[in-house]
């Protein structure tokens, strides 16, 4: 059975849980745990999201990390409905995966683009309690995680060791913040709800930069651009061929 833990996080800056954190290092097929955190003294959020370690997660040091944002029809407050898409999906099918893999739900009513603080926190809490491989630490995302994938790398754009935004967009100017982040991005070229110009403006921008920016299209695909995307290995053996700071 693969190791894909089901956790709900209050995410913040304070930590201050040692024996929880003692108690989530190494989840277990599936299980529920809380995670009690606030980001100041008024302020409390809470976020679902699934983990995932590999099988082999004890014989290594360290890891690298996928930090899968989904789309806006996963909102809400039932882990199962992430599961419907993109790497969540591969391993309730049994795929394995070589990364620590992190999936949060967005709250209803909310879009990820207002969850960036959240985002990072979250990333911060499991960076403290696992085995993560912070030179290593990968960002992808469809539709409205294609958009906050892209909001996410900008707002903190030394995180990342490259990124791959899936019919998502954002503004040209985020490829000032972005040109030292390799990009992998993707598109349906007849999407109906996201027009590829939306990608292809901010590659065009970001190679204008001189930045490792590339746009894969597919000719005939509407909105679901992920589905084949994520079937294909070719992108999880281009994101471990990064590292932050280095060229592959």
């Amino acid at each position: 059975m693969q190791r894909f833990a089901v956790l709900l996080v209050t995410c913040g800056v304070c930590w201050g849980l040692s024996g929880v954190a003692a108690r989530c290092e190494e989840p277990r097929g599936e299980s529920g745990k809380q995670i009690a955190t606030k980001l100041d003294a008024q302020v409390h959020v809470t976020l679902n999201y699934l983990l995932y370690l590999p099988a082999d997660y004890d014989k290594q040091d360290k890891w690298p990390l996928i930090l899968f944002l989904h789309g806006a029809g996963e909102r809400g407050d039932n882990l199962d409905r992430v599961k419907v898409h993109g790497p969540p999906k591969l391993i309730e099918h049994g795929k394995p995966f070589p990364f620590i893999i992190v999936s949060p739900q967005c709250p209803n009513g909310h879009w990820w683009n207002t969850e960036l603080v959240t985002l990072s926190a979250l990333l911060d809490d499991i960076e403290s309690k696992y085995k993560v491989d912070r030179d290593r630490v990968y960002l992808t995302g469809l539709s409205m995680g294609g958009f906050g994938t892209w909001a996410l790398a900008g707002y903190s754009p030394d995180r990342f060791a490259a990124i791959i935004p899936i019919c998502g967009g954002g503004e040209p100017l985020l490829a000032r913040a972005l040109k030292n982040t390799p990009v992998w991005a993707f598109h349906g070229g007849k999407d109906p709800i996201v027009p590829v110009k939306r990608s292809q403006d901010l590659i065009d921008a970001l190679k204008r930069t001189n930045a490792e920016a590339k746009l894969t299209i597919y000719p005939e695909a509407l909105h679901d651009s992920w589905t084949a995307t994520y079937d294909n290995p070719e992108i999880y053996e281009w994101l471990l061929a990064h590292k932050r700071g280095t060229k592959p």
